[in-house]
């Protein structure tokens, strides 16, 4: 019996994310469990919009494959908007037991001043959070 039921794993399309998605193959592989891969497109225009969400389906669309061929029952989420107003509300209204990601593991001066993502989430949101320090 898997611990997680459904788990979002949110994903940046950046190298960074290969860090945890054998770790969330893994975890996903003992049963029932779902997997939402998620990611927030924020752009400005519309045409921005739609660039961005391809590019992001060109990144998304091999690991969805990966999930699949594991066995995994796996979706995909494209969001469009604030990335950190968008995940908590996505949060809050499905029904995620765990939310995962890779984190880019440096503090620059913006982290710092502006805060990231996984700042954010660890303050707003009640879902357990799992953060893999990417490579």
């Amino acid at each position: 019996m898997c611990p997680f039921s459904h788990i979002l794993l949110l994903l940046d399309c950046s190298l960074v994310d290969h860090a945890i998605i054998p770790k969330i193959i893994d975890m996903s592989r003992c049963g029932n469990g779902r997997v939402t891969l998620a990611h927030v497109v924020h752009s400005h225009t519309i045409d921005q919009d739609r660039a961005l969400k391809a590019k992001a389906d060109r990144f998304l669309d091999p690991v969805l494959k990966q999930f699949r061929d594991a066995g995994i029952n796996a979706e995909k989420l494209l969001l469009s908007g604030e990335p950190e107003k968008e995940l908590v509300k996505e949060i809050g209204e499905g029904d995620y037991d765990l939310v995962a990601m890779a984190t880019h593991g440096h503090k620059t001066f913006s982290d710092i001043l502006f805060g990231s993502v996984s700042d954010y989430l660890k303050h707003e949101t009640d879902v357990p959070l799992l953060m893999v320090r990417g490579k």
